[in-house]
């Protein structure tokens, strides 16, 4: 049964009921109990019995239109009140009819009008009602009522053990799981209950019969040995009334055994039982269509009504008739349907194409983080990938490609892959529910958890449960969400891969962009001096550096000066760094406004620059193996002093030097920055702290 919800409106009946409910049941409770004892006036009982008829149907009705049990988990209390109200009624009534020979005028009406005045008939309909009840109903509910509690408690550990597995695997949250633990143990409890609350109905069942037979028996005496009444009138007065007190109290008592059986009988439909019967019984037109045959046979057999008969099987022809019509209707109209996309699709080898083409980037999770990613369950990782999208905008001046997250069945639950254009780049696990601290050096307790690696940057740390996420914080760990972790890789990847996410399409939508801000360095620069496949290629080596191209009209105008002397688009990406030499120097300055870094001594510089050869890719930088060696072993000492003291690797070196010494560590160092001289803004200060030498340079 729904709860009503009572207004908060202190005026309102139903609100003040509702606020006193348990008042009210207790009440009541006390009421019927007191009306075994005492006894009541005519018009009262007359009210009560009318009352008990309408609350059994009203019972009836509801238990009809619950889909499931447990919205009526309070239907075995309310059996066990419905029946001691009706027990109460028949005693108060029988008190009335022996002390007066009268009950009130319901009771005379179910007793003369109901069965025409015939005590005979009103005894035969009220035996009747009785077998009905206690045979076919009663019966059949308790045996179900019982089934389907031993089903219940057999089915518990099953359906807690499916709930810890899907806590377990992450697919529910806590608070989920206690609610369907809670559900599953409510369900067992209702079964339950209801297995003993058909044992009332029965016993109702038995105490009828008993109760009008001494009613009839104590009516005789009360009328020959009390009241002077002969045989005959006694016989006729007691009996009739008693027979109209059994059918006004059987009458509720039918309905609230059938509402019992469709309690136990439900299955958990979502409709209620009107439109779940309709929808099933009238599912079949050819079964309708034989039953108005059968009967059309049966109008032509002699002796038989042939009016009753032709109206019944008229009736099934008609049902039939048009429940074929529409089920020809439904067929058509998914033939359509069907047909509508295939006449629409282009030929064969033009849906091939459709399989040609993979996602920019793509994040696969396993089923365990689907929760993560679905808005329903509380999940924000899609709303935080729409944020990776903006801020990329803001940071690098890219846009980023719409980035497509779907589950893998392949993957463990708690596993994720990213992948670019198709091909796996990175991978890592995250627990939900859980949190990932990392320890930044201050840190000396040690954490209790799983230990792992933080997969964007490859730092040391530990999945902590949540109860020991205040202590690491205050032990100085560095504490995040899984979300986040994921979040923080996705955006590390997006940063490392930039170049490779720009493609021309991208490339053409910053210049539409750039040329409603200055149409006159778009329309000079393109296409007479270049193509925008060239100025991709510039803006990729930028974004390869990690140089953020937001400032794109600067860009531009710095190809637009310099593309006319040369076509080497990294040659142009040197111009077009000096130009952005303040965004550059902004972007590695430490707190104090510094930019702190190591050099290269002169005579490495010298070096590099004796070995530049001219190739048909442009200059190269061709060294002896052992060279190279030994010169990336010294900038991995200049880095390493960077970062004892806390600064993060850059290296300044000499215009013409820079490109090839970035192209010499970047697979090596690929997080070293390397900056020329010319890309010192005036207003930055330098802080060298060290020189790159070699033997070959002292």
């Amino acid at each position: 049964m729904s709860v009503i919800t009572a207004q908060k409106d202190k005026s309102s009946p139903l609100g003040a009921i509702a606020r006193y409910s348990d008042i009210v049941i207790a009440g009541a409770a006390v009421v019927i109990v007191g009306m075994m004892i005492l006894p009541l006036p005519h018009w009262v009982l007359d009210i009560l019995l009318c009352g008990n008829i309408a609350l059994a149907l009203c019972i009836l009705l509801v238990s009809m239109y619950t889909s499931a049990p447990l919205e009526f988990s309070s239907f075995p209390s309310l059996l066990l009140m419905t029946t001691l109200f009706r027990l109460s009624l028949n005693i108060s009534a029988t008190r009335l009819i022996l002390l007066h020979g009268d009950a009130g005028s319901v009771i005379s009406a179910f007793g003369s009008v109901v069965v025409g005045g015939n005590y005979v008939v009103g005894i035969v309909v009220f035996i009747i009602l009785v077998i009905i009840q206690f045979v076919v109903i009663t019966n059949g509910a308790g045996r179900v009522a019982e089934v389907a509690a031993r089903f219940t408690l057999d089915a518990m550990p099953g359906k807690q053990m499916a709930i810890d597995a899907d806590l377990n695997a992450g697919i529910i949250d806590e608070k989920e799981a206690q609610t369907r633990r809670k559900n599953v143990a409510r369900e067992a409890d209702f079964y339950g209950a209801m297995d003993g609350a058909t044992k009332f109905v029965r016993g109702d069942a038995i105490a009828a019969i008993i109760m009008i037979i001494i009613n009839v028996l104590g009516g005789f005496a009360v009328g020959i040995a009390q009241r002077g009444l002969d045989i005959m009138q006694a016989l006729q007065t007691y009996t009739l009334l008693t027979v109209g007190e059994g059918l006004v109290t059987q009458i509720p008592a039918l309905l609230i055994s059938t509402a019992t059986g469709l309690m136990v009988t439900k299955n958990g439909s979502e409709k209620s039982l009107g439109l779940e019967l309709m929808s099933q019984v009238f599912s079949r037109p050819k079964a309708i269509g034989i039953t108005a045959a059968v009967f059309g046979v049966l109008v032509i057999v002699p002796g038989m009504p042939k009016v009753p008969l032709s109206l019944a099987a008229l009736l099934a022809g008609l049902i039939a008739y048009f429940l074929a019509q529409n089920e020809k209707q439904i067929a058509v109209s998914a033939a359509k349907a069907k047909a509508a996309p295939a006449q629409a699709a282009p030929a064969a080898p033009e849906q091939m194409t459709d399989l040609i083409g993979v996602d920019p980037l793509a994040l696969e999770v396993g089923y365990g983080l689907i929760p993560m990613a679905d808005p329903k369950q509380g999940g924000e990782l899609l709303d935080r990938i729409t944020m990776v999208r903006r801020q990329s905008v803001i940071d690098m001046g890219m846009l980023v490609p719409a980035i497509r997250v779907r589950d893998n069945v392949q993957l463990s639950p708690n596993e994720y892959v990213l992948k670019l254009r198709g091909i796996d780049v990175a991978r890592g696990e995250v627990f939900p529910g859980q949190f990932l601290a990392m320890n930044p050096g201050g840190a000396s307790e040690k954490l209790t958890g799983t230990e792992t690696v933080e997969p964007a940057f490859g730092l040391p740390a530990t999945w902590i449960s949540e109860s020991q996420k205040m202590f690491a914080e205050i032990a100085g760990y560095t504490v995040v969400d899984p979300t986040t972790v994921l979040i923080t890789h996705l955006s590390e990847l997006v940063r490392r891969h930039a170049a490779e996410l720009l493609t021309r399409q991208e490339t053409q939508q910053l210049v539409d962009a750039a040329k409603e801000e200055a149409p006159t360095v778009v329309n000079e620069l393109i296409p007479e001096v270049m193509g925008i496949g060239d100025i991709q290629k510039v803006l990729q080596n930028l974004l390869s550096e990690r140089v953020s191209v937001r400032d794109i009209v600067v860009v531009l105008e710095s190809l637009a000066d310099f593309a006319g002397a040369t076509k080497d688009t990294d040659v142009l990406t040197e111009y077009v760094r000096q130009r952005l030499a303040l965004a550059i120097c902004r972007q590695h300055q430490g707190p104090d406004g510094k930019l702190t870094v190591f050099s290269f001594h002169p005579t490495v510089e010298q070096i590099i620059t004796d070995n530049i050869r001219q190739t048909e890719l442009g200059g190269r930088l061709i060294l002896d193996p052992g060279l190279v060696q030994e010169l990336l072993k010294a900038i991995r000492d200049e880095m390493e002093k960077l970062s004892q003291r806390g600064f993060a690797p850059i290296a300044l070196c000499s215009p013409r030097t820079r490109l090839h010494i970035r192209r010499l560590v970047e697979q090596n160092f690929p997080n070293l920055t390397v900056i020329s001289y010319a890309e010192i803004a005036p207003e930055v200060d330098i802080e060298s702290i060290g020189m790159v030498k070699i033997n070959n340079a002292n």
